[in-house]
């Protein structure tokens, strides 16, 4: 082994070893709570039972979680309901947006935003 000189090298790279400097961690998965996907899915069973709703897809990517809502399994969705931590502050986590790219409703509260997709009153 070398000696160490100290002329500009530390004493691993003199003895041809590479030392990888700490990486940083990666942001954990963003994912809907256990309390978040009971309200999503008291909603897709009241919409399922009344026939609108057919099917739903979870996808969970590093800077959001998305809900699909399909009328059937090879369509578009008809609503994605999504949740973003990055706008948890300015316009809120949550938003329902339509197949159209539209959004229909954006807030901090799952509850709130989700009221725009519940049925209104039906005529007998």
């Amino acid at each position: 082994m070398s000696e160490w000189t100290g002329a500009g090298s530390r004493p691993d790279e003199a003895a041809g070893r590479v030392i990888p400097f700490p990486s940083r961690a990666e942001p954990p998965q963003v994912a809907f709570q256990r309390d978040e996907l009971r309200v999503i899915f008291n909603l897709y069973g009241r919409q399922v039972a009344g026939g609108e709703w057919r099917d739903y897809a979870l996808d969970f990517r590093r800077d959001k979680a998305v809900f699909s809502i399909y009328r059937r399994a090879s369509e578009m969705p008809l609503y994605r309901i999504e949740k973003d931590p990055k706008l948890a502050r300015r316009q809120g986590a949550y938003a329902v947006i339509a197949a159209s790219g539209q959004v229909l409703k954006r807030g901090t509260d799952l509850a709130r935003v989700l009221a725009v997709l519940e049925p209104g009153p039906r005529a007998v």
